[in-house]
């Protein structure tokens, strides 16, 4: 019969708390700047020159179609070949970056070929410049539209970073890993890594749903 021993595993909560904060961190950074990214490539995508939509186009088809890991391990692994040497977090950082911008620039541009042409023309006669149509007429409600979709997308990211531990970044899985290595209970570090993450993605939800209407689209 299986001897679960959970506390062997919550006795290391200081390495799990690290673990959990550096998992926030790398998404609440990578959040911020990968939907920055992501609507800078959707209005690119929508109002850019055509070399410039091309060029978007391939990025987001590549980002797409390719596992995360292997963008993780092209950041990390593939970058110092040519000179460019990262630490893991930062490494981590851009390809969580990378990633939900591919994915946050075809999310926002369903939202900004949405919004009615009425609203942009009105936004003309007002003597609006095209920036300012842009920030204040259609990305507003172009991001209240498909803000669930965007969260959901965030999430993703969120539980995607398990695979960082791999480069040995210091976020929850890595944690999880290493308390077993330790203790050899695998079985209860992982359940409670679960649960964690389980946690992160409610907590994080309900933040970025509170979050979007009062700071990013209005009421």
């Amino acid at each position: 019969m299986v001897q679960l021993d959970f506390g062997a595993v919550l006795s290391q909560w200081p390495l799990l708390a690290k673990g959990v904060a550096w998992t926030v961190g790398l998404t609440a950074i990578s959040a911020v700047v990968g939907v920055a990214l992501g609507i800078a490539c959707a209005w690119s995508r929508v109002h850019g020159a055509p070399w410039l939509r091309w060029g978007v186009g391939a990025y987001v088809e590549v980002i797409r179609n390719t596992p995360f890991i292997v963008q993780l391990f092209f950041v990390f692994f593939g970058l110092p070949a040519a000179g460019v040497k990262l630490t893991p977090e930062t490494a981590s950082i851009i390809a969580m970056v990378i990633n939900l911008g591919a994915y946050a620039a075809e999310i926002i541009r369903a939202g900004i070929e949405a919004t009615p042409r009425g609203q942009i023309e009105a936004a003309l006669s007002l003597a609006l410049t095209r920036a300012q149509i842009f920030m204040r007429v259609v990305l507003p409600p172009a991001l209240r539209k498909v803000w669930p979709a965007l969260v959901s997308q965030i999430i993703i990211v969120m539980l995607g970073s398990a695979v960082c531990g791999q480069i040995a970044t210091q976020e929850l899985s890595y944690a999880a890993n290493l308390i077993q290595s330790r203790n050899f209970r695998a079985f209860e570090s992982f359940i409670v890594a679960t649960a964690l993450y389980l946690l992160l993605a409610i907590a994080q939800r309900h933040a970025l749903n509170w979050l979007g209407p009062r700071f990013l689209f209005g009421r």
